[in-house]
């Protein structure tokens, strides 16, 4: 069996290595966190002090990192992985970062006769957790149908949604719609509690009419309106995404009004002091912002 290298053990790299240790891959991995990397170790994963020994050591290279910057680092840098990684090996990179990075790294990787995967995750930590991630896969067939096992053993739905960049570029848009809702969603149930409604019925008429979303109906009830802010998806990794979706629409000349908006309606958030907790916080800064009681579902 082929080593699976992996890089980047946070809140989704670690539950998605972990699921593929579980059932059956062997793997060498890296983090920074040390404790991270121990608890890889404790299933039979061989622990790595750098990037470049787990790609000296694996057939191919899984990143999970937190920007652009990082992975531009970890995977082209001077002693990064393309640079120690094997001539026909393959690097599949699952971080959210700008097309910009993607389409660089993957001109990086093809000059050194590695192959190259952008499979972004769609969903939230929980589902990582569970083995139930969505990936948004870019790659040639060839490489997707290489990279597949492994996303079926992190995910239980794959799209193969064409060419390298794709998946980055399906990503953004995705992210675009899920964060924006955080925000909307938030100034609503803000209204709402203005208004001195009560919530559980409000959130009857909402999920019985279109203003249903996904965040309000599946993610909301099981975080900040039952208590619990503690991240799953940060406010300020989110701000990072609008940051790249907003930038990414400049480039193409698509204005996107409503998400530069809600970039700075999180701008604000993180400004007062609720970047680490959960995207669906946002909805306590606001009520905080305008001296209303927080949003929350009685048990």
């Amino acid at each position: 069996m082929e080593t699976i290298g992996f890089v980047g053990l946070g809140r989704m790299g670690r539950p998605m290595a972990s699921n593929l240790a579980r059932k059956g891959f062997r793997l060498v991995v890296h983090d920074i966190n040390r404790e991270a990397v121990a608890a890889l170790e404790a299933l039979q994963c061989r622990g790595a002090e750098s990037p470049a020994q787990v790609a000296a050591e694996s057939a191919m290279v899984i990143t999970m990192l937190p920007n652009s910057a990082v992975v531009a680092d970890v995977v082209t840098g001077p002693d990064g992985i393309l640079a120690h990684a094997k001539r026909g090996g393959l690097v599949m990179d699952m971080s959210t970062v700008s097309p910009e990075t993607t389409d660089a790294v993957a001109k990086a990787a093809a000059a050194k006769g590695i192959g190259f995967v952008d499979a972004p995750v769609g969903r939230l930590a929980e589902h990582a957790d569970r083995g139930e991630s969505l990936f948004m896969v870019g790659g040639t067939p060839e490489d997707f149908a290489r990279v597949k096992p492994m996303l079926e053993a992190m995910g239980n739905t794959i799209h193969h949604c064409g060419p390298v960049g794709s998946g980055t570029r399906t990503k953004l848009v995705n992210n675009f719609v899920a964060i924006a809702l955080c925000e909307l969603n938030a100034e609503a149930l803000a209204l709402s509690q203005r208004f001195g409604l009560e919530l559980s019925k409000t959130l009857d008429v909402l999920y019985g009419t279109t203003a249903v979303n996904g965040q309000l109906k599946v993610n909301w009830p099981n975080k900040v309106l039952k208590g619990d802010t503690s991240p799953g998806f940060t406010i300020d990794l989110a701000h990072k995404d609008l940051s790249l979706i907003v930038e990414a629409a400049n480039a193409a000349k698509v204005p996107v009004p409503m998400g530069a908006a809600a970039r700075e309606a999180f701008s604000a958030a993180r400004a007062s002091g609720f970047g680490g907790q959960d995207f669906s916080a946002m909805v306590d800064a606001l009520c905080t912002a305008a001296g209303i009681a927080k949003v929350r579902l009685v048990s």
